[in-house]
């Protein structure tokens, strides 16, 4: 058993990481100082460096063994064909046609609070963030371009509604390992986590209804193209009706080629460098996801999420502070694991424990794991769908935070109704 000197050390590689990245940049306030992939390497050599008991090249052997784990190798071929996707699409005027047809669809006050809708629509429908951050956030690009809004804001705006589906939707790994683990079916974990979650989405709406008063179209837009459409169509289709996103993005890549190609933007060396090129500019997202799944591993390794845990548990008295405990306790996991599903699958069978011990109600423990996990997937700047996110618009992770309105609102009302007890039935 390690000692508490061991498993305090242990979370110190993200400390440095927080420390050099987010504190260090907020000084000098420019995101840009530290990049992400150094303060990553920094925090990543520490850890190694500081992990002790067992040789070098078998420390080097724990952090790769989490940098290429299954699951962030799925994520990372994911990245590769929404790269390549986005790219062969654009060049082909796919996304240009989207956008303009979008922007004849949607009144000028309702394009913000609109694209908000579809992510929740989408997202809810597929169970999928990061399926529909890939469908999305090409397209938020573009309308910011042509509406000459914040590309942050917009991309925000997915991000943000891709998580309401992804903690709502009943084919979601979040809410299926979380009522998995807790002991209660996938309906009744809807009942009560909608009655936690629909207020935020509602007054989120809200506010992008107000936010896009100014928001302006051009009076001139091209026509739209139509056959140009259709590879998007397609994406956004598939995506709704279930399609693993592997799939989807085989799909739509292999149309954005063939449209390509049929209408003369470009002919197969053309699309293959489109394809190159997209791949490419997914270089960085692809380090910095392999390099926080290495570093997760060693602080795993090391005992500091069994440290978190345990300390987190030592003072619990009341019902209230056992579903406090269980919302701090997927909290930190997920700041550690970058994964909220992850995050869901270590914490909950102590989250169980401590429910039957304090007599919570199983849906409302499983509401809490999973909404609180995804509130903290929603506010990192290393969480796979914010990175996907920056990625398919070319900006830094950074800039999407500031703007991440929905993730912040949801967890407020999911603190709210721990400190309030709601819903008064499940409480």
């Amino acid at each position: 058993m390690r000692g508490n000197k061991r498993n305090i050390a242990a979370i110190s590689p993200l400390l440095v990481f927080v420390c050099l990245y987010l504190a260090t940049s907020l000084l000098v306030g420019d995101f840009y100082k530290v990049p992400i992939t150094v303060a990553f390497l920094v925090s990543s050599v520490y850890a190694v460096w500081t992990t002790t008991g067992i040789p070098l090249d078998e420390r080097v052997k724990v952090y790769s063994h989490g940098a290429g784990s299954p699951n962030l190798m799925l994520m990372i071929w994911i990245f590769v064909l929404a790269g390549a996707f986005a790219a062969s699409a654009q060049a082909m005027g796919a996304i240009d046609a989207a956008v303009h047809l979008s922007l004849q669809l949607l009144p000028d006050n309702l394009l913000l609070g609109g694209i908000f809708l579809a992510a929740c629509f989408i997202s809810l429908s597929i169970g999928t963030s990061v399926g529909t951050i890939v469908a999305l956030t090409p397209l938020a690009a573009g309308i910011a371009r042509e509406t000459e809004s914040s590309l942050p804001l917009l991309v925000a705006i997915v991000v943000g509604g891709a998580f309401f589906g992804d903690n709502l939707s009943f084919i979601s790994d979040t809410t299926i390992t979380a009522t998995r683990t807790q002991g209660c079916n996938l309906k009744d974990k809807f009942k009560v986590n909608s009655q936690i979650v629909m207020p935020a989405a509602v007054l989120t709406f809200m506010l992008y209804i107000f936010m896009g008063v100014h928001t302006h179209v051009p009076q001139q837009l091209p026509e739209v193209d139509w056959i140009k459409v259709v590879p998007y169509l397609v994406v956004l289709v598939t995506a709704v009706m279930g399609m693993n996103v592997m799939s989807v993005l085989v799909l739509g890549l292999a149309l954005s080629g063939i449209v390509g190609i049929f209408t003369g933007m470009y002919d197969w060396f053309g699309w293959f460098a489109a394809m190159g090129k997209g791949i490419a500019d997914m270089g960085e997202l692809i380090i910095i996801t392999m390099m926080a799944g290495g570093l997760m591993e060693i602080i795993r390794h090391n005992g500091g999420v069994d440290f978190i845990l345990e300390q987190l548990t030592r003072h619990i008295r009341t019902k209230r502070g056992a579903e406090l405990s269980i919302a701090a306790l997927v909290c930190l996991i997920n700041l550690c694991t970058a994964n909220n599903t992850v995050a869901i699958i270590t914490t909950g069978p102590l989250a169980r424990d401590i429910a039957d011990k304090f007599d919570v109600d199983k849906r409302k423990s499983a509401s809490i794991l999973d909404t609180f996990s995804c509130f903290t997937q929603g506010l990192i700047p290393y969480g796979a769908q914010i990175l996907m996110g920056a990625g398919l618009a070319a900006i830094n992770p950074i800039e999407i935070m500031p703007y991440l309105y929905y993730p912040f609102v949801m967890g407020v009302c999911a603190l709210l109704s721990i400190l309030f007890r709601y819903p008064k039935k499940y409480s």
